[in-house]
């Protein structure tokens, strides 16, 4: 069954998720995390097709938000991911620690 996020549950990630926009994306992330914790939500969504270029430190955030969401006992669903993004995670191998929504 498919889960469909309601508007306020979804955290849109930066056109431009990189060291740049590191700080301010982890803040916001953690922050979601923990609306969906009080709200007892089962997934963080996280709206990733406007964004179009992803390093380091952007997977960095995704995989803390992972783990953090993990040890509360909810899956991290990335909505719509571009293919940059899609390719960075095929190639670091960490396409498996999420939920893919094209």
């Amino acid at each position: 069954m498919q889960t469909t996020p309601s508007e306020e549950f979804v955290l849109q990630a930066p056109p431009q998720l990189i060291a740049a926009t590191r700080l301010e994306f982890r803040h916001a992330a953690l922050d979601h995390l923990d609306r969906v914790v009080q709200a007892r939500g089962a997934r963080v969504f996280v709206e990733l097709g406007a964004t179009t270029e992803i390093d380091a430190n952007g997977l960095g955030v995704l995989v803390l938000l992972q783990k953090r969401s993990r040890e509360q006992m909810i899956a991290v669903r990335l909505l719509h991911p571009s293919a940059a993004v899609r390719q960075m995670l095929e190639l670091t191998k960490l396409d498996y620690l999420f939920e893919l929504e094209s």
